[in-house]
């Protein structure tokens, strides 16, 4: 059940960001900059393709070869795609993302609690490198290190099971990438926000199955920060304090 209620707040949040002013255009501003850099990471791909697969592999005469050249040429081309759109979201994360994230997640706890909780006034160059530094371990790392491990399975014969496996580990990271907001802007201890996204693995893997869903994975990823600080308040609350806004 912790799975299927991870997807329904995904959704809750989206809808919640449609029609709330204010969530909707910093969800759209956010959707905007990932698209940008996306087109940006994977047109470069399409623009060096042919110089890639020439380093790699040299274009052959026979008819066969020749075959077999332009089938591997797509899969390549396919494969980078995929990394330079993980890597363009880690940047554009890493830039500027994660600012609109927690601004997003402050809005969201203001209309569900009616007051932002928070246990320290930073400056704003302190918070926006207090944002940074959670960023690193909880998204940027996590998530080069399942592609680094997805490339390597695919030199064993477990890469097809070993890609499925790794592509749950890293949408749950991502996914608590957004339900880490409201901790980390508490300035809790990183030891008990990670045994939080332990707790709640079933949950978190919901969530971020969604973001598995090619194009409106951008979508949900932009607003997916409303959902997950949803979901947080009504953990750490005796009763939903979110049922009001469904």
């Amino acid at each position: 059940m912790s799975f299927f209620k991870g997807v329904s707040y995904n959704i809750r949040g989206l809808l919640m960001g449609l029609r709330t002013p204010k969530l909707l255009m910093l969800g759209l501003f956010r959707f905007s900059l990932i698209v940008l850099v996306t087109v940006l990471a994977v047109g470069a791909v399409l623009y060096f393709r042919d110089a890639l697969l020439g380093a790699m592999w040299a274009k052959p005469q026979s008819g066969w070869l020749i075959w077999l050249w332009h089938a591997v040429s797509w899969v390549l081309t396919i494969l980078l795609m995929g990394m330079s759109a993980v890597i363009a979201y880690l940047i554009s994360q890493v830039l500027f993302a994660v600012v609109i994230m927690d601004q997003m997640s402050r809005l969201t706890e203001k209309i569900a609690t009616g007051s932002i909780a928070q246990d320290a006034q930073l400056g704003w160059w302190q918070q926006f490198g207090h944002l940074i530094r959670q960023e690193i371990p909880r998204a940027v790392l996590p998530v080069c290190f399942t592609l680094l491990l997805t490339i390597v399975s695919w030199l064993t014969p477990l890469g097809p099971l070993a890609t499925v496996l790794l592509s749950a580990a890293a949408v749950i990271f991502i996914a608590w990438d957004s339900t880490d907001l409201t901790p980390a802007r508490r300035l809790q201890p990183f030891g008990s926000r990670f045994r939080f996204l332990m707790r709640n693995l079933p949950f978190h893997l919901g969530f971020g199955a969604l973001f598995l869903i090619p194009l409106a994975n951008i979508l949900f990823l932009a607003f997916a920060p409303i959902g997950a600080t949803l979901y947080y308040l009504d953990t750490q609350s005796d009763s939903p304090v979110t049922s009001s806004l469904r």
